[in-house]
């Protein structure tokens, strides 16, 4: 169905209907909000020991189904000597029960924190199958107003694909990070790093200082198209600071378990400098934005999973905010 995409009027002066893709119409520009799309079964879990006491679950390049109860995105944990702390919990209550579950597995420590990453459902949803543990929840200090403003929505369209009974819902941090942290879980020390808006608004990442790994969460993603919910700008600064950090190794949000970050931040940037660059020449060129979300950057569709459902809406987004520069 059609929805408009609000150009706010600007250089040339028009507010246009655009025929939006399935999930730009439903969700009305929410990012990362799950409807079924393909009705694919999901590949099978399994948790991945990428780093001593480090464990992750690949999350498949697929939207929310029945079949993965939302578990696309990377999510995982790390055992120290005193407890456990859990990134990302899951996409959905089941999903977070799932988690909790291999958990169980593989240590009888208690589960002392959990890493909220961001608001965006795949990733925190899963949160509140950890509620009996009693955890630390910690989220970037802007996560809160992201799930006031979203979470009842996120929850209701979970519900709708899931069922009631297995979506979860939005659970606020105990711990807002504004200026950095650090949690010791007794023999190794995580640093946490709160960012400006980038993916979203509200995007926090994490350095595991035994091992040197990051996790960038959603701030990386590897084959899968990125999702463009926050600033395009402001991602692209991000991502040098996250470079500065000096991480040969990182955990992206969607992608392989594990990678060597420099190439995979240089795939990602290049996405978002071609998405930034032909978006300012549409802009300058009084190219529609209906007309640019068809055309910029498609000289990326080979190169990322899911390019059709996403590079639009990110045309959009990157349009309102490049138009009055």
């Amino acid at each position: 169905m059609p929805v408009y995409a609000d150009s706010r009027v600007g250089r040339s002066a028009r507010r246009r209907p655009f025929l939006a893709s399935r999930r730009e119409a439903v969700l009305g520009g929410l990012c990362l909000c799950c409807l079924p799309a393909s009705g694919r079964a999901a590949e099978s879990f399994a948790m991945e020991e990428v780093g001593p006491g480090i464990f992750i679950r690949r999350g498949p390049h697929e939207e929310a189904t029945p079949a993965n109860n939302d578990g696309i995105a990377n999510i995982g944990f790390i055992v120290g000597r005193d407890g456990v702390l859990v990134t990302d919990s899951g996409g959905s209550l089941a999903d977070g029960q799932w988690l909790r579950a291999e958990i169980a597995k593989r240590t009888a420590k208690p589960i002392r924190h959990v890493v909220l990453t961001h608001g965006h459902p795949d990733h925190c949803f899963g949160a509140a199958a950890f509620a009996a543990d009693g955890p630390n929840f910690i989220g970037h200090y802007r996560l809160r107003a992201l799930l006031d403003a979203r979470g009842d929505f996120y929850r209701t369209r979970l519900a709708d694909i899931l069922g009631p009974d297995k979506a979860g819902s939005a659970v606020y941090p105990t711990q807002e990070v504004k200026d950095g942290a650090e949690i010791d879980l007794g023999d190794r020390i995580l640093r946490f790093t709160t960012h400006a808006a980038a993916h979203t608004t509200s995007d926090l990442s994490m350095l595991d200082a035994q091992t040197g790994i990051l996790f960038p969460a959603d701030l990386l993603f590897v084959t899968r198209i990125p999702s463009l919910d926050g600033s395009l700008l402001g991602w692209l600064k991000e991502a040098d600071r996250l470079a500065a950090l000096g991480a040969a190794r990182a955990v992206p949000g969607h992608g392989p378990a594990i990678v060597d970050f420099a190439p995979a931040m240089a795939d990602l940037t290049r996405y978002l400098s071609t998405l930034r660059d032909e978006t300012r020449k549409a802009v300058a060129d009084g190219v529609p934005i209906e007309e640019a979300a068809q055309t910029v950057a498609e000289s990326e569709r080979g190169r990322w999973a899911l390019f059709d459902d996403y590079n639009g809406r990110n045309v959009t987004e990157a349009y309102k905010e490049l138009e009055w520069e």
